[in-house]
């Protein structure tokens, strides 16, 4: 017998099943992590068995053995041509037609217009954000639209695409009014502030008023919900720190000028210490991104309109 054989044997025989008499009287089969168990006794029925898979070593070989790499994208060119050294029957390539193969992709990467080479970057990276980030679709398609006038107006022409993907995404979330903060797409992106900051200084004045959205800024009573939900703050003590803030809003307190991040979280860490789920300034100011400092400050004053 052959090694391959032995190999081939060894394998079925470890695919074996274990006989389903042995199970209890009420089986409910399913699959879990590589096997196939029963959820009521635990007993394994067989194994789900993966082939294993061949190592690289040298950058010919990763290249070659690459399966997450994307073969289609929604723009750019439909037809990959690769730089591998073998053709489709496993043949050298010879020294003409590596030549005729470079010109072929030089004069097809020519064809593509400037737009679709950038949607063909940028579309991977927004999709790679909203996963990131765990924004819902609709959210999504309303970045990319946004993101599909910023480039047809060039915008991007000596600017960060990462910027503009980032600033779109932000966008779209004000326009919903999704609980999302600035400083939480710009960690997700690795994208400096300052460039995000610009991007959208730009998108809110020249493109939102094309396609007729709204920026709505982000207020302190959706952060409230947002910093409890965080600290597990039970929902008492969210309605009382939203009806803290509109007692201090009525008795004049001037939000205007002041991060709505500050003023949450100063009435969230009020109304936990009045209740017996107290949380530190510490935890709180963690979670809000904001300075103790702040949340003193804050505190202080909306406490002074609650009297």
């Amino acid at each position: 017998m052959s090694y391959r054989d032995r190999l081939r044997s060894t394998k079925d025989s470890s695919i074996e099943e274990t006989p389903t008499g042995e199970c209890c009287e009420n089986p409910s089969v399913e699959s879990k992590d590589g096997d196939v168990v029963c959820l009521n006794c635990g007993m394994i029925q067989s194994r789900n068995m993966v082939g294993n898979e061949r190592r690289a070593y040298t950058v010919e070989e990763v290249n070659k053995r690459r399966r997450t790499e994307p073969r289609w994208r929604e723009f750019g060119p439909r037809t990959m041509l690769p730089n591998s050294k073998i053709d489709s029957k496993g043949r050298l390539i010879n020294a003409k037609g590596k030549t005729l193969f470079s010109r072929l992709s030089k004069i097809q990467n020519s064809l593509i217009s400037s737009i679709e080479r950038n949607f063909w970057e940028a579309k991977p990276k927004l999709k790679m954000l909203t996963s990131k980030l765990n924004i819902p679709e609709y959210i999504k398609e309303t970045a990319w639209k946004i993101y599909s006038v910023v480039a047809r107006k060039k915008l991007t022409m000596g600017r960060s695409i990462d910027g503009f993907i980032a600033a779109s995404l932000y966008a779209a979330i004000r326009v919903h009014e999704f609980p999302r903060l600035l400083e939480e797409v710009c960690d997700a992106s690795m994208t400096p502030r300052r460039t995000v900051h610009r991007s959208l200084g730009m998108i809110v004045k020249e493109v939102l008023p094309e396609l007729n959205l709204r920026y709505k800024p982000i207020t302190a009573e959706q952060l409230v919900f947002r910093f409890g939900n965080d600290l597990g703050l039970p929902m008492e003590v969210q309605k009382k720190a939203i009806d803290m803030l509109s007692v201090a809003s009525r008795h004049g307190l001037l939000r205007t000028g002041k991060d709505p991040k500050g003023l949450a979280a100063s009435v969230i860490y009020m109304a936990a210490k009045s209740s017996n789920c107290r949380k530190t300034q510490a935890e709180v100011s963690a979670v809000a991104k904001v300075t103790e400092v702040t949340l003193r400050s804050r505190s202080k004053q909306i406490r002074m309109k609650l009297v």
